[in-house]
């Protein structure tokens, strides 16, 4: 018998994805059944993925979910032969618009019997009630699936050991309490020992509160998290388990994220030969309605465009630069929040030929943009890990990012003209001042000028390490430490010893800054 885990979650690419929280759960779990793992997704049968998951057919059903009935549906996911199970509620999750949204963008009112729904179908099959195998973990990622293990709990002794992954603290699932009784949540767990968070119900808290394990996706994010600043008032409850919290950082899918390999970008290139990456900056330029110049330093943006992702910064910050460097193009993709979105589209027609935005999102037009552009910029007021500069450090793009959570661990700042750093892949600021992201994006520019200075930069992050092969050992490791002590848990796969967090020296070194 093999060892199983059931993850649990709202998204995974390609059947629903919103952000970076689709590619992880489904990176990882490729990466888990690689190391015999056999990893079984629970997701919400939203319409596209009744549409794209392969050889679906009914293997049980649940009568007294939150909602009401539902289905569960057993496949495949389109594009691997990774076991997925959608819970199928169409009174729930057959609308349009995103996983927690509709059309219009707003959000849907009923989201907490939704995500319940969802969690208590998970405990349900880690119960053994459904014709699933029961798995010996149940793996909870972010505030969708926090109530898994307190659901979880109802079965007493035989319950099998859960754990929930932070993928960001801020979102934390919070509606009012009354909502407890259309979820069945009990009264013994509505106090503020249990779900109860400054008068509400907190699906994420409860995951905290009540899973065996709690991980987050990079160590200096699991260390902020335990302060005031970054703890989202959640950081008492967090520093009173901090024997059960670990980090195991993000990786990306090296096969996926591959210049050398992409057919999404207009020429291939690597760390090797750079001749592609010129070819995917003309196409680039093409798709943003940019100067072609392939001498001009282009400055790409491809992220949410919110006040988290410093949006409101960028846009003040991009005008001065554009301004003041008459060779600086930038390039915009995103969609956020509609008063970020016009201001980028007011900058565009001020710099026209020199400023592309692009509101929106697909995968041909992200590629391209870190295929194609010189430098990445990623502020942040708060990062759990950051995808998205460790997917340009993979092209050749050279990031300039705060000095932030997971920010921290994979980005090296070059460092001053005097001294600059060793292995330096990108640029890091502090803090939110407009001031501070120009000054950053300066100092990339002067280093633009210098071939040598950049080519080092592109090269260190192009052959960074970004894979889950060491991640996944860390959960592999994580899982067995859960199970050593349950009757019918024991994990079966070979393992490395599992090491609890550390301080890291880049955030003791942030500190000290």
């Amino acid at each position: 018998m093999g060892s199983r885990v059931l993850f649990v979650a709202a998204e995974a690419l390609p059947l629903a994805k919103t952000g970076g929280l689709g590619d992880v759960v489904s990176a990882l779990a490729v990466a888990l059944g690689a190391r015999g793992v056999e990893v079984n997704l629970l997701l919400p049968a939203y319409p596209q993925a009744l549409d794209e998951a392969r050889g679906l057919r009914q293997i049980g059903q649940f009568d007294q979910l939150a909602g009401g009935s539902g289905q569960l549906l057993h496949g495949c996911m389109p594009d691997s032969d990774l076991p997925v199970t959608l819970l199928r509620m169409d009174q729930l999750y057959g609308r349009a618009g995103n996983p927690y949204q509709d059309e219009n963008g707003v959000e849907f009112s009923d989201n907490a019997v939704r995500f319940a729904a969802l969690c208590q179908a998970a405990a349900l099959i880690s119960d053994g009630q459904s014709r699933l195998e029961a798995p010996h973990i149940v793996h909870a990622h972010d505030w969708h699936a926090g109530l898994t293990p307190l659901y979880m709990r109802r079965f007493g002794p035989a319950a099998l050991p859960s754990l929930i992954t932070i993928h960001n603290l801020a979102f934390q699932g919070n509606f009012p309490i009354e909502v407890a009784k259309a979820i069945d949540v009990d009264s013994e767990y509505l106090g503020s020992d249990g779900v109860e968070f400054w008068g509400q119900l907190s699906f994420l808290k409860a995951g905290i509160r009540y899973a065996d394990r709690i991980t987050t996706v990079s160590y200096s994010y699991a260390e902020e998290i335990l302060t005031p600043e970054f703890g989202c008032g959640l950081e008492g409850l967090l520093s009173a388990r901090r024997d059960r919290l670990s980090a195991v950082p993000n990786g990306i899918d090296t096969l996926l994220w591959d210049p050398s390999r992409d057919p999404l970008i207009a020429a291939p290139f690597d760390a090797n030969d750079m001749k592609g990456k010129l070819t995917c900056k003309r196409a680039l330029q093409q798709t943003f309605g940019l100067q072609i110049d392939p001498f001009a330093p282009i400055l790409g943006l491809g992220s949410r465009l919110t006040t988290q992702k410093m949006g409101d910064v960028a846009c003040e910050a991009l005008d001065e630069l554009l301004r003041e460097n008459t060779r600086l193009q930038i390039a915009v993709l995103g969609t956020g929040d509609a008063d970020l979105e016009n201001r980028f589209r007011e900058l565009a027609n001020r710099y026209p030929a020199r400023a592309g935005v692009i509101i929106g999102y697909d995968e041909k037009t992200a590629h391209g943009l870190h295929a194609g552009a010189d430098m990445l910029l990623h502020g942040s007021r708060f990062e759990p890990f950051g995808l998205t500069p460790v997917y340009a450090m993979r092209y050749g793009t050279v990031p300039i990012a705060s000095r932030v959570g997971g920010l921290i661990d994979t980005i090296v700042d070059r460092g001053s003209a005097e001294e600059p750093a060793d292995h330096a892949s990108g640029f890091l600021f502090d803090g939110d001042a407009v001031g501070a992201m120009v000054d950053v994006v300066r100092r990339a520019l002067v280093a633009f000028e210098t071939p040598r200075i950049w080519r080092a930069l592109q090269q260190t992050g192009m052959r960074g390490d970004y894979g889950w092969d060491t991640s996944a050992e860390r959960y592999v490791a994580l899982y067995r430490s859960m199970t050593e002590d349950h009757p019918d848990g024991s994990f079966k796969v070979p393992l490395k010893e599992f090491a609890p967090v550390q301080k890291t020296q880049a955030l003791t070194a942030k500190k000290r800054a």
